[in-house]
């Protein structure tokens, strides 16, 4: 029997700790995000929800893969996110693909809407998490990877796999 038999996976600790970064419980991440673009800066936000929604939430029942965020005049819309019809809901459902406002302070705001219009950068929805009974949604303020970019990336990342395998192997 192994020391290590009741401990749990490197891929288990990674994820729990960035669970304890974002809040008390991971929802949905957005992987494909960060294959797509490159993050520059991340910013919380909060959701305006209606309740049928906020069951399905808690439920997991959400998906971000085809989401983005837009300025609808002054205020800022997340677009796309899936969020799977309540079925206890009945005649209070709501649509799964509505838009739904982000919660953000004026200053944000602003800023977030100048980068977007001067810099050409765009805003995606990077995970959903519950913050304190809240539903909060990360937003990463990024720039589109260009073909070669993402497999200098995938390169890179599998070269980290290899040192890493070698290095178990060796202990």
């Amino acid at each position: 029997m192994t020391l290590l038999a009741g401990l749990p996976t490197f891929s288990l600790l990674a994820r729990k700790k960035k669970q304890r970064q974002l809040g008390d419980e991971l929802i949905e991440d957005n992987r494909k995000a960060r294959h797509e673009f490159e993050v520059l800066e991340q910013i919380e936000a909060g959701i305006m929800l209606q309740g049928s929604e906020v069951k399905s939430i808690r439920d997991h029942r959400v998906s971000l893969r085809e989401a983005f965020c837009q300025f609808r005049g002054d205020e800022l819309f997340l677009l796309q996110a899936h969020i799977a019809e309540f079925t206890q809901a009945h005649a209070r459902n709501h649509p799964p693909l509505r838009a739904r406002k982000l919660l953000l302070h004026r200053r944000e705001l602003d800023r977030l809407f100048d980068a977007v219009k001067q810099q050409g950068l765009t805003l995606i929805p990077l995970a959903m998490y519950l913050k304190d009974r809240r539903i909060k949604v990360l937003i990463g303020l990024a720039r589109g990877k260009k073909i070669h970019d993402k497999r200098a990336a995938l390169k890179e990342r599998e070269q980290k796999r290899e040192m890493d395998r070698a290095m178990r192997e060796r202990d």
